[in-house]
């Protein structure tokens, strides 16, 4: 089957850092699959972050990584036009540009109850719930997300929830525990953590 001339396709968008990828990271996506039964997924590891002071890892070392992460999915594309768009990265561009590539699908933009909270500062954060569902992934903290967003009653606009236990792993603890020489093992995908190893990723604390 031919997905981009289907009807009514599902189309996850699940974009982020990745620096590295996690297992949370993982378990999301593979929820988020099975709730919404999706039928493809694009992760998208940022280019560069209009909201971020600190630079992520090289593109290419966080794009291979999320490769690694996600290839056993059946489903999930690692998308790296974020990475090679040149400028600053903005979520509206990516969900204008899978429109056109799946006229006939719904988008369906994971993210997590700290953005959407934040959403209104995001640029053209109206158009982009005109163009996808909002599908929040709550934080180990938040005990409810929903009371905390902002309000987003637009026309056409949809917030769901993901069913599903949120671990407490960050990517920013991983690169602390590299940095001091303790495991990882437990928090990445054997892969990742094979390839964080052989390229010396993560060495210096930050």
């Amino acid at each position: 089957m031919d997905l981009t001339d289907a009807t009514m396709l599902r189309v996850g968008v699940y974009g982020g850092a990745f620096d590295p990828p996690h297992n949370t990271h993982v378990d999301l996506v593979r929820a988020a699959m099975a709730q919404w039964n999706l039928d493809r997924l694009h992760v998208l590891p940022t280019g560069q972050p209009w909201h971020r002071p600190k630079q992520p890892t090289n593109a290419v070392h966080r794009l291979v990584m999320a490769e690694l992460a996600f290839e056993s999915i059946p489903g999930v594309v690692v998308d790296a036009r974020e990475i090679e768009r040149t400028g600053p990265s903005y979520t509206v561009d990516s969900l204008r540009e899978l429109q056109i590539g799946y006229p006939r699908a719904r988008l369906h933009l994971l993210i997590g109850s700290d953005q959407a909270r934040a959403l209104t500062s995001w640029h053209a954060w109206q158009e982009i719930v005109a163009l996808a569902n909002l599908c929040v992934a709550a934080r180990v903290d938040d005990a409810s997300p929903q009371g905390r967003l902002p309000d987003l009653a637009l026309p056409g606009a949809t917030i769901d929830f993901l069913h599903t236990v949120p671990v407490a792993t960050s990517a920013t603890e991983i690169r602390q525990r590299v940095a001091a020489g303790q495991g990882i093992v437990h928090l990445v995908p054997p892969a990742v953590a094979g390839y964080i190893d052989q390229h010396h990723l993560y060495r210096t604390a930050r």
